[in-house]
């Protein structure tokens, strides 16, 4: 399976109102335990998912949107470090 496909079918899989387990995942979607968590790893790059206590979690669109502005938006004033806000610390 190509990891697209993997992704998508991970992402769809994961319910929107609950945090699920890998274990859970690799049951419901019936790929190994190393398919799993390399697109577990490729959904929290892309913003897609957050990974609090071992446990999966999809972000909301709202949450991904101020995800992404944080992470590639170097004129924000501050940042958000394991969900603390923090002022942003001037590059030299």
């Amino acid at each position: 399976m190509k990891d697209e496909d993997a992704d998508w079918l991970i992402y769809h899989l994961l319910p929107q109102d609950t945090a699920i387990t890998p274990e859970e995942i690799q049951r419901l979607s019936g790929l190994d335990a190393k398919a799993v968590g390399e697109s577990l790893a490729r959904l929290e790059q892309y913003l897609l998912v957050v990974r609090p206590e071992g446990k999966v979690r999809v972000l909301s669109v709202g949450e991904s949107l101020v995800a992404c502005q944080v992470k590639y938006d170097q004129s924000l004033p501050y940042t958000i470090e394991n969900g603390v806000i923090k002022a942003r610390k001037e590059q030299p």
